[in-house]
């Protein structure tokens, strides 16, 4: 389960979509982008193969709960 999920927008333009996001999974800081057409840019401790997959789909259902269902 990841724990302490925070985003920001890339942009001050807050109508461009894309954000920041960052939240812990395993005791690591892990970071990414969220882009408009709703690729993950994965940055520091990026996840590899099945991790990397439930990770995703985790924050897509965060995402939609915080910025699209708003």
């Amino acid at each position: 389960m990841l724990t302490h999920f925070q985003f920001k927008p890339l942009y001050k333009n807050t109508d461009i979509p894309g954000w920041e996001f960052s939240f812990f999974y395993k005791k690591l800081k892990r970071t990414g982008r969220y882009l408009k057409d709703g690729k993950i840019e994965w940055g520091l401790n990026a996840p590899h193969g099945d991790e990397r997959t439930g990770l995703e789909k985790q924050i897509h259902e965060l995402m939609l709960f915080h910025v699209y269902d708003r």
